[in-house]
């Protein structure tokens, strides 16, 4: 989705400005490029710098409860320090690095409801303006793919995802906020628990995975939250058998409480603290202490859109327009803002 609008700042006869990202999803820590298109105004304008800027739409706790807010967690200069003649078209190509806790927009091409966009900002003669915005689609890195693609066949159902602002107690999180995606018990967990919670922070040497399980009370006890995080390798995803790893995270996070306690201490946990980077030791529960496991020689994971889990049966329940209309209210409502 593209806007173009007048550098609103110089008012009619200024520049315009339109960011064009290249087709396709990108990937957390991977590139992104296009090509940012200008269009001179009534007179020559010097443009002092072209400025990229990641937002996100999340959710932020308050004692008021929640609310959503946009919040931009990267900048990236692509241009600048050059005359613009006027009514003279200029284009600037550029292909900047996503940081590797990038949010994931889709999987197998389907939306899961989290909205991100690429602002443009142009800065002429001191005077600064966000001229364009464009919706970014990210897809999962492999491991995180072979992951949720386990969860499908083991019975897990996709729910939602949503953006929360906070950090992870323990862990070694970049960005001040995180992404959640929520899923229904498997029909084994059923009785267990409500809903398990998903949580993916990429490094480059591998990923955390933070998994929540909201428990189930009983009889004679109320229910409660668990957690516990595992690491994983970029390596060699294809010969892991995830069904088996996935399970063995599943089968604990339900035998126990995380020593994080509660959801809220998930959320807003020490920004301090960090993880103990157990990188590739797939199976490891940093919290209890466990010695970490690496599965033997696996049968793989089907990993390719139409395969059974949650490409087709889980997050195909996501429609296509709802999606849409997220993207354009983050869109519309950053508009009103800029005006």
């Amino acid at each position: 989705m593209v806007f173009k609008r007048l550098l609103g700042s110089l008012g009619v006869g200024g520049p315009t400005v339109d960011t064009v990202l290249a087709p396709g999803a990108a990937r957390p820590g991977g590139t992104l490029s296009g090509q940012v298109h200008l269009k001179g105004g009534d007179a020559d304008f010097d443009i002092e710098h072209i400025t990229l800027e990641l937002v996100a739409r999340i959710e932020a706790e308050h004692e008021d409860g929640e609310s959503e807010g946009v919040i931009a967690f990267e900048r990236f200069t692509v241009g600048g320090g050059f005359r613009l003649a006027a009514g003279e078209p200029h284009s600037v190509p550029f292909t900047v690095t996503l940081p590797w806790e990038t949010p994931i927009t889709e999987l197998y091409g389907q939306g899961l409801g989290i909205v991100l966009g690429v602002r443009t900002e142009l800065a002429v003669a001191g005077a600064k303006d966000k001229g364009d915005l464009d919706q970014l689609s990210v897809a999962p890195l492999p491991v995180q793919e072979a992951i949720l693609e386990a969860l499908g066949r083991l019975g897990f159902g996709f729910k939602s995802a949503d953006l929360e602002y906070g950090r992870i107690g323990g862990t070694d999180q970049q960005l001040p906020f995180y992404q959640e995606i929520e899923l229904t018990p498997a029909p084994q967990y059923a009785q267990q628990v409500n809903e398990i919670e998903v949580t993916f922070l990429a490094n480059p040497g591998g990923m955390e995975v933070v998994l929540e399980a909201d428990k189930r009370g009983g009889l004679f006890s109320s229910g409660h939250d668990a957690l516990t995080r595992f690491t994983v390798s970029h390596e060699a995803v294809e010969h892991q058998d995830w069904n088996t790893i996935v399970d063995s995270w599943i089968r604990q996070l339900m035998e126990h409480r995380a020593s994080y306690g509660s959801h809220a201490a998930y959320g807003h946990g020490d920004p301090h603290a960090h993880g103990h980077g157990h990188g590739g030791h797939y199976g490891h529960d940093d919290h209890h202490h466990h010695d970490g496991h690496r599965s033997g020689p696996g049968m793989g994971t089907a990993i390719a859109a139409g395969a059974a889990g949650l490409a087709v049966g889980v997050v195909g329940g996501m429609v296509a327009a709802e999606v849409v209309d997220e993207v354009g209210d983050f869109f519309e409502g950053d508009e009103e803002e800029e005006d």
